[in-house]
């Protein structure tokens, strides 16, 4: 299959690992995978993470040959695709889209928060302090804060997600098609890190890159 664009793959691990997922499953949609590296929160705090992946999506978009960028993740990493593709590389809109999956977005959601085991919290270790209302890190972590853009988005997020809780990413939705965003949410069976080979979540990922990528002849 002719390639359609680079997808830049940010994995997931809760900012302080690194997941086993790495977007290859993507590439039979003619897509180029490049993985991004960027340092986890016991080594850096936020934005720290945001600051890595430009750099990983800067080169990748110096080796793309003139393809589009697509920015991609899952869990931590697709919530650091949100923030790299809503607030752009290096302007808002560089980006030709976002696949997000199960992404968490609110540092503030009281419902992923009362899941978690006392002590511990990502976000916390993200930021280096309990995430709170008013407070300037916690508001530039949350993807809401970066709307506006108009850079499309995918969201895919698994009903019985007890990491994540599936309302994030239906809000996120509506606020996104709100700001002008072309924004698809793809909400389905399954809990956390499902098998992006999944016939309905590829499926979901093939009508979104033909809604923002150009045809390709012949293919």
């Amino acid at each position: 299959m002719t390639e359609r664009a680079v997808l830049l793959w940010i994995h997931g691990g809760g900012w302080r690992a690194r997941a086993e997922e790495d977007g290859t499953a993507l590439a039979s949609l003619g897509l180029r995978v490049v993985p991004a590296t960027y340092r986890f929160s016991h080594q850096a705090r936020w934005p720290a993470q945001l600051d890595d992946v430009r750099v990983s999506a800067r080169a990748a978009r110096a080796e793309a040959g003139g393809l589009p960028l697509l920015v991609g993740g899952d869990s931590a990493g697709g919530m650091l695709a949100l923030q790299l593709g809503l607030r752009g590389v290096d302007r808002p809109g560089d980006v030709a889209g976002v696949l997000a999956y199960w992404a968490p977005v609110d540092p503030l959601d009281p419902e992923q928060r009362r899941r978690r085991a006392p002590g511990d919290d990502p976000w916390t270790d993200l930021l280096g302090h309990p995430p709170a209302a008013g407070d300037p890190a916690t508001v530039d972590a949350t993807v809401a804060t970066h709307l506006g853009s108009g850079v499309p988005v995918l969201l895919v997020q698994g009903r019985d997600d007890v990491a994540v809780p599936a309302a994030q990413p239906v809000e996120l939705a509506g606020r996104l098609l709100a700001a002008g965003h072309p924004a698809h949410l793809w909400l389905t069976h399954g809990g956390h890190a499902l098998d992006l080979a999944r016939p309905d979540l590829r499926a979901a990922a093939a009508a979104f890159l033909d809604s923002v990528l150009p045809a390709v002849a012949g293919d």
